[in-house]
């Protein structure tokens, strides 16, 4: 017996998340703890984000800085996970605890800081000249230096650890790949934005803009210091749901309802956060869109690696790049966005080719 299929044995059989079939893989199998793991997991990924959306509701009222409630939201699904993995699983060697422990704390200390925003607003100080709020500088410090703390307890839990758990970098060339037709379709869909738009003198000015390179420079150190919050979401939507949805209700069919879920989980942001209420609705809808499209490039990239990393790498490239594409680097750019109905069909047309004809790649037409 190989290293890999005994661990990937014990950890089923610890977790009795999974069975192994005859052609090796893993397939889910419905169990008590199965159960229990789904009903944790949706307590904190769905349970407290409402809790959170309604204080971003109230927040919005009192005009506090809510800017702090969207990295916060990011860590819940993987918080769900870990937290159901640790409850029903404890007694696995294998289990990854450090790094689960280290993620659940560096989470509850986001979750105080957006709420520390609404039970204490006002609270504002000066950086370099800039008034900025106290409550939205802390997030980022906790977000930093828990993201660091949580690099090491993952290198500390060691190989076996991580092959168990799905947190081990694999595939290589695959995830390369998959990554750099990424960024070509993103890029790409960006330039056809501003072709259809007559503004190709934007497209010039932000390829001539040296800010643009050097952001382009620095964003993998970026990722090295902010990786939690985008792994908190993929670990919860791509390694943990996306099984479940896939094996309940198809490939394809999963993946496309996994969207919906994801999209209508922004819902208070979008509301109260990335636009006005009075535009929540198209919001709302362009969420959709963009979640069930992405979610689809996301799930096949996924399931063509095997490797988490590569979504996390995706769903990271995919928020911080907009600063490039949108050729303003302001930390408020998703903050009260101007969106209207007429913005709905090109952004279903560019995103429905680009990125969801991928559901009828190999990847979704497996048994």
């Amino acid at each position: 017996m190989t290293e890999k299929t005994e661990i990937m044995n014990r950890a089923a059989s610890a977790a009795t998340v999974e069975t192994m079939s005859s052609n090796g893989t893993a397939e889910l199998t419905d169990t008590t703890d199965t159960r229990k793991q789904l009903q944790i997991f949706l307590l904190i990924a769905y349970g407290v984000t409402l809790v959170m959306g309604l204080l971003t509701w109230y927040g919005s009222t009192i005009s506090a800085d809510l800017s702090a409630f969207p990295n916060a939201q990011m860590f819940y699904p993987a918080a769900g996970v870990m937290l159901a993995y640790l409850i029903t699983c404890r007694k696995d060697s294998l289990l990854p605890k450090c790094f689960y422990i280290c993620f659940l704390c560096v989470t509850v200390l986001m979750l105080l800081c957006a709420a520390g925003a609404v039970a204490m607003p006002g609270q504002m100080m000066d950086l370099n000249g800039q008034s900025i709020s106290l409550w939205s500088m802390l997030s980022q410090y906790v977000m930093i230096g828990g993201t660091i703390l949580c690099w090491i307890a993952l290198l500390i839990s060691g190989r076996k650890r991580r092959a168990a758990y799905g947190l081990r970098w694999q595939n290589w060339k695959t995830s390369l790949f998959c990554i750099l037709v990424f960024l070509g379709l993103y890029f790409g869909r960006a330039v056809l934005a501003y072709l259809a738009d007559g503004q190709s003198d934007v497209v010039l000015a932000i390829v001539q803009d040296p800010a643009t390179w050097i952001y382009l420079l620095v964003t993998p150190l970026n990722f090295v210091i902010a990786f939690a919050a985008f792994f908190g979401e993929e670990y919860g939507w791509r390694y943990y749901l996306q099984p479940i949805m896939q094996k309940r209700f198809g490939l394809r069919g999963g993946v496309l309802l996994l969207g919906v879920a994801w999209g209508v989980w922004h819902i208070f942001l979008d509301f109260f956060f990335y636009t006005t209420p009075d535009r929540g609705l198209i919001m709302t809808i362009s969420q959709i869109i963009t979640c069930v499209t992405l979610g689809i490039f996301f799930a096949w990239a996924y399931m063509k690696t095997d490797n988490i990393w590569v979504p996390v790498i995706l769903h990271f490239l995919n928020n911080n790049l907009s600063v490039v594409v949108a050729n303003t680097y302001s930390a408020d750019i998703l903050q009260n966005q101007q969106v209207t109905w007429g913005m709905i069909p090109a952004a279903l047309l560019l995103n429905g080719i680009l990125f969801g004809l991928f559901l009828f790649a190999k990847e979704f037409r497996k048994n």
